[in-house]
């Protein structure tokens, strides 16, 4: 989100409130979401267009080609399962990648010392939402019109579901954007973690499927992600009953991620100007 594309949002007083900074954090949200698009033709359409050809990819490849399964499940129901995971890791991914830069690209904002600089990664996060909010809506018309269809029970779920996810990629953003600040080696890292993240995260299986190798489950379980994929999917692909022992680790983890991250920005935070 480089300065330079956007103009710079009206600073706040010394003494800015809970108020103020709500609205800077909007002005920043709305300007990285729009940066992302600037200088295309088809500009904001791309939030749509995007993982509307992405569902559709799915559909063809797992549905015509492969025909894969989780379980027993038809291969349009299996496209949609991976096209689940792949949100929900998309905004992990996405919030580890833009991290190490955020605040180094910055520079006239990080000097300022009137401004709040814990709304920078927030603000990214809050552009990485709203396009995973996108790809959630079609994903729900998705199951809606070739799946299992939509329980009331399932929707009332989700967003219990999704808050430890906000938590924790909230606290990711705070960690990587400090991170990167002190160790710029670190972006060179990321593609790796992702890779990673992505192989150990159940996006393309189940849990399952992991505790039948008692070695990799042994890691793996650890993994909040993991956790949160296979939730979703219970409550929305096969309308099952919640499992509330993993959702109270993913609250837990989620929680204290985003605590440890809050702590690790404010004491990295002072010397930003200096570093950069």
């Amino acid at each position: 989100m480089p300065a330079s594309s956007a103009a710079t949002p009206s600073l706040p007083s010394p003494s800015v409130g809970f108020a103020r900074k709500r609205d800077l954090w909007w002005q920043l949200t709305v300007r990285a979401i729009e940066t992302r698009h600037r200088g295309s033709h088809l500009g904001m359409f791309w939030s749509l267009l995007n993982p509307l050809l992405m569902l559709a990819l799915y559909f063809v490849v797992f549905s015509l080609i492969f025909k894969n399964h989780f379980r027993n499940e038809s291969p349009q129901y299996f496209a949609l399962g991976v096209f689940l995971g792949l949100i929900l890791y998309h905004t992990v991914s996405e919030t580890i990648s833009s991290g190490p830069q955020l605040i180094i690209t910055q520079p006239n904002l990080i000097k300022k010392v009137v401004f709040p600089v814990e709304l920078l990664p927030v603000a990214q996060l809050g552009a990485i939402w709203f396009h995973a909010t996108i790809s959630f809506v079609l994903l729900l018309a998705g199951l809606a019109w070739f799946g299992p269809g939509l329980t009331l029970a399932g929707l009332l779920w989700l967003p219990v579901i999704l808050i430890p996810l906000v938590l924790l990629t909230l606290g990711l953003a705070w960690f990587f954007s400090a991170l990167g600040v002190f160790l710029r080696d670190i972006s060179q890292v990321v593609p790796f973690l992702c890779q990673v993240l992505l192989w150990t995260s159940a996006v393309f299986n189940t849990s399952e499927a992991v505790r039948k190798i008692p070695l990799a489950w042994a890691f793996l379980k650890w993994n909040p992600l993991l956790h949160i994929v296979d939730l979703t999917r219970d409550v929305l692909l096969w309308q099952e009953p919640m499992s509330l022992k993993p959702l109270a680790y993913t609250w837990v983890a989620g929680i204290l991620a985003c605590l440890a991250g809050r702590w690790f920005f404010r004491k990295l935070q002072p010397a930003f100007a200096d570093v950069i």
